[in-house]
């Protein structure tokens, strides 16, 4: 039985001696970039669930290394933002005190467990040195127009103190803190990440090696949806309301037309609405309700109608009601929409709440009757010319007619909203802009980046709007750099998404003061070939980090237009409970512990055997002690000059085929079964534990991967002089492959009736003789005619019959 506390240490002191991880730029190998999402260092510290993608990507790292590639296996820290900040406005500590200190625990838990990473390549968002170039890409946008300030009503969460971005907000509340969010009207300064929305989807199709459930989560964020913006008229005014739809084939059977509470047209047509006051009081009830509140269909829809105003539909002149709804959101399509409830669920709920006409526009292909609302595609009724036609072929020609009657025009929508950018937090990256009365809103110069955080006493959010960064006079007093008069800094900082949309690029180059990245070193080892993190960032970290990826593409910073090649999502590990892991529920089990009882490879081995690694599992402590017994067995087999017999061999060559290609595969389970295999037959009545030296090296190389510190010191042990990293993976025997028996499967009639166990080959006389000596299958064929004999080599024989 090894120590696992000498040798971890011995060799992870080793490794760091020899500089065994330090990644060399040499062009002249071939490359593989593996990565993990970077952890935020939460004063918490890691707990075992944490550790599992990191553990998977170790190993394929080091089974690249083996191969011979010059491998990129970096780590950093997304120390920025609400989680940081939180827990040190909780500990009563500076962030940046603060985050250097759980940094400083997360590394030393990462380096327990032995992994691959060159630390002299390590980022930190923080570092000014780091930020610098995430202002300077966000300077790059705001030059190209793709930065822009609102005044809408944005997600405020009354708790976090901030403004948060959609895709901050899950089920209407604060993704961070749980607390449901407000609409607050805030300047804010906003990226058009909706400029890149068609090729955020279109390049999904450039991305083979993702999981389709996470391309599925990004297509179903950014939304798109093909239709029609269409005119409708206000009765006896100038004014007109454009809506959107995807259905206008739908149109002859619209009874209304609805407005968000927070449209425009509205106040612009305040002095026709008779019902004002009611209609301000409706719509003022409405402002803080969440998005989820207002869309979700299972909720009661509410509205107002808009007395003394009608639309007239462009189709057919007739004349609609219009009304003021909280199911109709400002920052969808044009923020009205034309209601048809014989063929729209939300406005048949609608309509019957408010006793509005419903008249059918489209009737099923069968000639069936529609019942209640029907939604699907069919043929329309009551349609005017457009009448028979069919709902895909109508949706064409209406469009056509809209656009030569000059009532509207095709137009396609996206979900998707634009980033909101501004945080009202201290703990970020400040915002590199320059406010001055004459000139308007100026870039900081390049040559004045990083525009760096001031030390503060109170970093505490104000709660009113501002940053606490406003309040730094000192700091937010500066000069203009184009008139040279009084400006002031901006005082809103960059969510934490900011840092990590291009931190992989940074690993490539970490040092360079000169370049967001050196161009050559990013040709060679970009794109990054293997991405590994959870899929809870598919539609938040992954669409932001693509969007950036892009934009630094067509500026001519990277030379590919996706940053990574292939994703991979990990399956959380639950607490033994079945639940998630959180100091909510007391469940947590901290990684520091099992290293000390049962050693980092045991916990190593122990994560990537508890089941598939994409889906969940739940933690069971005692697990630990079979998988330390199992390393206790690896370091009991012996070597000798004895020869291995053939089946031996085999199963060692077919081993390495299994392990290599699970591993390449990320099916760490299955690689780990077949080592336990290979190791009960070496224990087996045959080897007792002892097998030749060349076997026993391959058995090393093979459990490398997975138990770096326990191979090496075997490998130590066994004369070897240099690190089993150095030393090339094994390739594996055809020959060797092939089993001396085979079982032949024996049909009749296509039907199976027994197996015959023949060597491996057997020409086809040989087989059909043992076969039709067989008794089974004699007592099938008695006075039965063969009528033809199909043979397919090593696997079976159909015999006909009548």
């Amino acid at each position: 039985m090894y120590d696992h506390k000498i040798i971890e240490k011995k060799w992870q002191k080793i490794w760091q001696e020899t500089e065994l991880y330090k990644t060399s730029n040499d062009a002249t190998k071939p490359k593989y970039y593996i990565l993990d999402m970077f952890p935020y260092p939460s004063g918490a510290g890691l707990h075992v669930g944490h550790p599992k993608g990191y553990i998977a990507t170790d190993i394929l790292a080091r089974l690249k290394m083996m191969q011979g590639f010059n491998v990129l296996h970096p780590i950093g820290w997304d120390a920025f933002g609400l989680p940081a900040e939180n827990y040190a406005i909780k500990t009563k500590t500076h962030p940046r005190v603060a985050t250097e200190k759980n940094i400083a625990v997360y590394k030393e838990q990462l380096e327990m467990l032995g992994f691959t990473y060159d630390w002299s390549r390590e980022i930190d968002t923080t570092d000014p040195a780091y930020y610098k170039w995430t202002q300077w890409a966000f300077i790059q946008m705001f030059k190209k127009g793709l930065v822009f300030q609102s005044s809408e009503p944005i997600n405020w969460c009354p708790s976090c103190k901030t403004g948060l971005s959609n895709e901050d907000v899950e089920d209407g509340a604060c993704e961070r803190c749980g607390t449901p969010v407000e609409q607050k009207p805030l300047p804010q300064w906003v990226i058009k990440i909706t400029d890149y929305a068609q090729r955020l989807l279109d390049d999904l199709e450039k991305l083979p090696h993702w999981e389709d459930s996470i391309k599925d989560m990004q297509r179903n964020w950014i939304g798109r949806s093909e239709g029609a913006e269409i005119d409708f008229k206000i009765k006896d005014s100038d004014v007109t309301i454009r809506v959107f739809t995807t259905r206008v084939d739908t149109i002859f059977g619209c009874t209304y037309v609805v407005l968000a509470p927070e449209n425009s047209l509205i106040e612009e047509l305040k002095a026709k609405i008779v019902n004002l006051a009611a209609v301000n009081e409706y719509c003022e009830s409405v402002k803080n309700k969440t998005t989820l509140e207002r869309t979700d269909l299972n909720k009661d829809k509410s509205g107002v109608l808009l007395q003394g105003l009608k639309a007239i539909n462009p189709f057919n002149g007739e004349e609609a009601d219009i009304f003021a709804a909280d199911y109709v959101l400002n920052s969808y399509g044009t923020g009205a929409v034309m209601a048809v409830p014989a063929h729209d669920e939300r406005d048949f709920a609608f309509a019957e709440k408010y006793n509005i006409h419903v008249k059918t526009s489209i009737r099923p292909e069968n000639d069936g009757l529609a019942l209640g609302c029907f939604t699907e595609d069919g043929v329309l009724v009551n349609s005017g010319e457009f009448t028979g036609l069919k709902s895909d072929v109508a949706r064409q020609n209406m469009i056509t007619w809209l656009e030569k009657n000059n009532y509207g025009s095709r137009k396609i929508n996206f979900k998707i909203k634009d980033w909101v950018f501004s945080r009202q937090r201290y703990w970020g990256e400040p915002i590199p802009l320059i406010h001055c009365e004459k000139c308007g809103v100026v870039a900081v110069p390049e040559d004045q980046l990083p525009v760096t955080l001031p030390d503060v006493e109170s970093y505490e959010p104000t709660g009113n709007g501002e940053s606490p960064l406003a309040g730094i006079a000192d700091w937010v007093n500066t000069t203009c750099p184009n008139c040279g008069g009084a400006g002031r800094r901006e005082t809103n900082t960059m969510p934490q998404w900011a840092g990590s949309s291009w931190y992989y690029l940074r690993y490539i180059d970490p040092k360079n003061d000169s370049a967001l990245v050196d161009k050559d070193l990013e040709k060679y080892w970009s794109p990054v070939d293997f991405y590994v993190g959870g899929a809870e960032h598919a539609t938040r970290h992954l669409i932001y980090a693509r969007f950036w990826h892009k934009f630094l593409f067509d500026i001519g910073v990277v030379s590919h237009d996706e940053p990574f090649t292939r994703l991979q999502h990990v399956g959380l590990i639950m607490g033994e409970d079945g639940q998630k892991m959180s100091k909510r529920w007391g469940n947590v089990i901290n990684p520091n512990d099992i290293v000390e009882q049962f050693g980092a490879d045991a916990l190593r081995i122990y994560e990537m055997f508890m089941g598939p690694f994409s889906q969940a599992a739940a933690w069971n402590s005692g697990g630990l002690s079979g998988t330390r017994k199992f390393l206790d067995r690896i370091d009991a087999i012996t070597f000798s000059d004895r020869v291995d017999g053939r089946a031996l061999n085999g199963s060692f060559h077919k081993t390495i085929k299994k392990v290599g290609e699970d591993i390449a595969d990320f099916k760490f389970n299955t690689a780990i079964s077949s080592l336990m295999i290979l190791i009960n037959e070496i224990y087996g009545p045959d080897n007792k534990g002892d097998i030749s030296k060349t076997n026993y090296i391959l058995l090393l190389q093979l459990l490398a991967p997975f138990t770096p510190h326990l191979v090496e010191e075997l490998w130590a042990r066994a004369g070897e002089a240099n690190s089993v990293f150095k030393s090339t993976w094994p390739t594996y025997s055809q020959e060797l492959l092939r089993d001396d028996n085979i079982s032949l499967a024996v049909q009749i009639n296509g039907k199976l009736r027994t197996t015959i166990d023949l060597p491996t080959d057997t020409p086809e006389d040989v087989a059909k003789s043992a076969v039709l000596a067989n008794e089974i299958i004699q007592k099938w064929l008695e006075d039965k005619e063969i009528v033809k004999i199909i043979f397919v080599p090593n696997k079976l024989m159909n015999i006909v019959i009548k």
